[in-house]
C-alpha cells in the first residue's frame, strides 16, 4: 500500500494550535515587558523632574534670606533708600512664589507617590497659612494683615476688604485638627486663586466639619462652567474662555492639582455650576485621629 507523503509546511492541527498558543505567549510577555519598561522610563523621568525641582530649594533659600538681610539688617548691611526698599521687596515676593511653586511641585509628587505628612494643628493656622501663600504674590498690604490677624472676626474683616467673605464656626476656627496640612494648604489656596480670577464681585469661603472630614467649600459669582466642561476642566492646561472671549491668566494647572491630591488623600470633589450661575467647589478632606499624625 502507498503512503501519501504529507506536504511541505503542513502540520497537524494540534501542532499548529500549540504553535499559536505559544507565539500568543510570546506576544503576552513582549507586552509586558514593554510595559515594563514604559513605567520604568516614565518613573525615571519623573525622579529626574521631582530632582531637578527639589535642587530649587536651595538656591532660592539662598535668595529670600540675603533680601531679606538686606531689608532687616541696616545695621550690618547698610541703609536702603525707599526705591531700593521696593524692588527688594518685589524681589522678596516673587521668591516666595517661585518658593511655593516648588512645594507645590514636590507636594504632588509626594501624593503620586502615596506618601503623606499628616500633623496636628489649629483650623485657623491652616487657614492662615493657605491666605499668607496666597497674598504674599499679590496683596503685600493683605499679607501682613493676614499674619497679624488675632481672632476669626478680625480674619472675616480683613477678608471682606478684599471681596472674600469667611464663614466658619469660632469653635471650629480653634479647634485643633489632624490632616496632611501641605495638600490641605495647597487645595484650599488653588481653589481660592481659581476662584478669585474668575469672580466678578466677590468670592464666598465657607468651611464645617462634618463627621471625620473638613469640608471647604469656595464660591465665586463668575459667568458659571457649562456642564459639558465640568471633567474638562480638571485636566492639565485647559482653561475656560470669560463672557468676553479672553483667557484668564494662568497655567491651567491649579483645579488638576486640587482634583489630584484630594483623590490621592482618599477625599471628595464636587462641582456645582452653570452658565451665568457662578461655580461652588467643594472638597471633603478626610480627618486623622490624633494616633495617626
Amino acid at each position: 500500500m502507498l503512503k501519501r507523503k504529507k506536504k511541505e509546511g503542513a502540520s497537524s492541527p494540534d501542532k499548529s494550535q500549540n504553535g499559536d498558543e505559544r507565539k500568543a505567549s510570546r506576544s503576552e510577555t513582549n507586552k509586558e515587558a514593554v510595559s515594563q519598561n514604559n513605567d520604568t522610563h516614565v518613573r525615571r523621568k519623573r525622579i529626574k523632574l521631582d530632582l531637578l525641582i527639589h535642587d530649587l530649594k536651595v538656591p532660592l533659600a539662598v535668595i529670600d534670606a540675603g533680601v531679606i538681610s538686606l531689608l532687616k539688617r541696616p545695621d550690618k548691611y547698610g541703609a536702603i533708600t525707599s526705591k531700593q526698599q521696593k524692588v527688594l521687596t518685589r524681589i522678596l515676593r516673587n521668591t516666595k512664589t517661585i518658593q511655593n511653586i516648588v512645594n507645590d511641585a514636590l507636594e504632588v509628587g509626594r501624593s503620586r507617590e502615596g506618601i503623606f505628612n499628616v500633623a496636628g494643628l489649629e483650623l485657623s493656622s491652616l487657614i492662615r497659612q493657605a491666605l499668607l501663600e496666597m497674598f504674599d504674590f499679590s496683596d503685600c498690604s493683605a499679607s501682613e494683615n493676614v499674619r497679624s490677624c488675632e481672632d476669626v472676626r478680625q480674619m472675616k474683616e480683613i477678608l471682606a476688604s478684599r471681596g472674600i467673605r469667611l464663614s466658619v464656626d469660632e469653635a471650629l476656627w480653634a479647634e485643633k485638627i489632624c490632616l496632611d496640612i501641605g495638600k490641605t494648604s495647597q487645595i484650599l489656596r488653588n481653589l481660592l486663586n481659581n476662584a478669585l480670577k474668575y469672580r466678578k464681585s466677590h468670592v464666598e469661603l465657607e468651611i464645617n466639619k462634618k463627621g471625620d472630614s473638613l469640608i471647604i467649600t469656595v464660591k465665586d459669582d463668575g459667568d458659571g462652567i457649562p456642564s459639558a466642561f465640568h471633567e474638562k476642566i480638571f485636566e492639565s492646561y485647559f482653561q475656560l474662555e470669560t463672557s468676553n472671549g479672553n483667557l484668564v491668566r494662568g497655567h491651567g494647572l491649579g483645579l488638576a492639582g486640587v482634583m489630584v491630591l484630594i483623590e490621592d488623600m482618599g477625599g471628595k470633589l464636587i462641582l456645582e455650576s452653570d452658565t451665568g450661575k457662578g461655580a461652588k467647589f467643594q472638597v471633603d478632606v478626610p480627618l486623622k485621629s490624633r494616633s495617626q499624625s
